[in-house]
């Protein structure tokens, strides 16, 4: 038998790790297990989100966007630059150090915090037992009072397109491309999608996205995704609506995608096909049978507001459970449990949780779209005010985008923010304190902004709402 500890963490993502580092500052003797092996064939911290998705992602997008900015819009600032190349080895090179950099800081940050980090594949085998399997083979039981499920999701593979090595990849698969496609292909129109379609739209590849759906980006404002769909459009990418995936052949080099839209059966050839439909969460042979924690349908652990499983003692958090699969909401439930654990009281807003899509415009939004609002029943009132308007978007050379808020009509309280605009992401958090605090659109009305400053945009949309933007013409002004 090993070491006894207060807690354990199965799974070192942005979940995981941040529970550890929390439950250990709090004063817990607290282990985390990890089975991702790097390239090297080493165990290595940070989970899909550091080591395959939101870091390494953003550093292609981020060299993408320059590539492009210093290629055809720098001429637009005086800035003459003759010939721009992308070294794409360079780029993926510098993309593996930062995810490297990362990785290493996490290590750091659980010596520098006293958490165990335990190399291998956790299962939870009873209420306070987690066995660990090693990359050998070697299993080890470990002893815990609390137990943190934290393992993550992984990408959905569907029939009608089976992976294929260098030709039908994953989202992690198109990390990795060594050259830009002629034609690309990307199956889901999603986040994900989106994304990495747009990495490679500007590094020359023929981008198609198939979206099954026939509305773009239904879970976003409908103004704000008819704006973004508008945007990506014109920078090349091609989004067909109501085009089902039925089928796909490899044929040498290419693969031949069969869909289905309102025109009946089609045919597209790419030379590389990327499939992102979503996400499922990992949650096979992580907690042994008969032990009482329940599965939904969908293979999500069931967990109440807390993220308490039906077993005591047994958490689980992230993207094993229900609500969005984002890394930031996975690293607050994570100090949730880990607060809970040490006797103090916690709890998560849910309604206040921001999603960001980081193509250019970025996309960002939280709470309530005013489809959402009206759907419940609830009276709305909205303000938006467009980046075409904003002093410092005109300086920035980046016009495109609008600010919108959603507030209740007959309280004034803020219920969403939705954002297309270069540095969305960052706007965001305005909104996503605004809800936390329960503030009006009034108090963000009354509120001084620096000038000039993109944030003007949410200033603007906020005055929007009762009629009263000073930098454009409002359509209905009230008294």
């Amino acid at each position: 038998m090993a070491d006894k500890f207060d807690v354990i963490v199965i799974g070192a993502g942005p979940g995981g790790y941040v529970a550890a580092i929390r439950a250990a500052q709090l004063g817990l003797k607290t282990a985390c297990v990890e089975k991702w092996l790097n390239k090297e064939g080493k165990v290595v911290h940070g989970g899909t989100c550091l080591n395959v998705g939101c870091i390494p992602s953003k550093a292609l997008l981020e060299a993408s966007h320059k590539f492009v900015e210093a290629k055809h819009e720098f001429g637009d600032l005086g800035i003459q630059t003759g010939d721009v190349q992308m070294d794409i080895t360079k780029m993926m090179a510098r993309k593996d150090q930062i995810v490297k950099n990362l990785t290493g800081g996490i290590s750091g940050l659980f010596k520098a915090n006293g958490v165990t980090p335990i190399d291998g594949t956790g299962k939870v085998i009873g209420s306070k037992q987690v066995e660990v399997t090693d990359k050998d083979g070697k299993a080890a039981t470990y002893d815990a009072d609390n137990i943190v499920i934290a393992a993550g999701s992984v990408p959905v593979e569907i029939p009608p397109t089976p992976l294929t090595e260098g030709l039908i990849v994953d989202s992690t698969g198109a990390l990795e491309f060594d050259e830009a496609p002629k034609r690309l292909g990307v199956i889901g129109a999603g986040v994900i999608g989106l994304e990495l379609g747009s990495v490679w739209s500007r590094l020359g590849s023929d981008v198609t996205v198939l979206e099954a759906l026939d509305s773009f980006l239904p879970m976003v404002d409908k103004d704000v995704a008819k704006e973004t769909q508008k945007s990506l459009k014109k920078q090349g990418l091609d989004i067909k609506l109501s085009a089902r995936v039925i089928g796909s052949e490899v044929k040498g080099q290419e693969v031949v995608v069969k869909y289905s839209d309102g025109n009946g059966d089609q045919e597209i050839t790419f030379d590389k096909l990327i499939v992102c439909v979503g996400r499922k969460p990992y949650t096979k042979g992580v907690v042994a049978d008969g032990l009482g924690i329940e599965l939904d349908e969908r293979g999500f652990i069931q967990v109440d507001d807390q993220c308490r499983t039906s077993v005591p003692g047994v958490y689980a958090i992230g993207d094993c459970v229900r609500g969005l699969m984002l890394a930031h909401k996975a690293s607050e439930e994570g100090i949730m449990v880990a607060d809970i654990i040490a006797g103090h009281k916690a709890e998560m807003n849910y309604d206040a949780i921001p999603s960001v899509i980081y193509t250019f415009p970025e996309v960002a939004w939280v709470g309530l779209t005013e489809q959402d609002a009206k759907a419940k029943g609830i009276e709305v009132k909205t303000g938006a005010f467009p980046y075409a308007a904003s002093g410092r978007a005109m300086t920035n050379n980046a016009t495109e985008g609008v600010a919108k808020i959603v507030a209740d009509a007959e309280t004034d309280r803020v219920l969403g923010m939705h954002i297309v605009g270069q540095h969305a992401g960052e706007l965001i958090a305005q909104g996503v304190i605004a809800m936390e605090f329960g503030s009006s659109a009034e108090d963000l009305a009354l509120t001084c902004y620096a000038h000039p400053s993109l944030s003007e945009t949410v200033h603007e949309a906020a005055l929007a709402v009762e009629g009263h933007a000073i930098h454009m013409a409002n359509r209905k002004k009230r008294k």
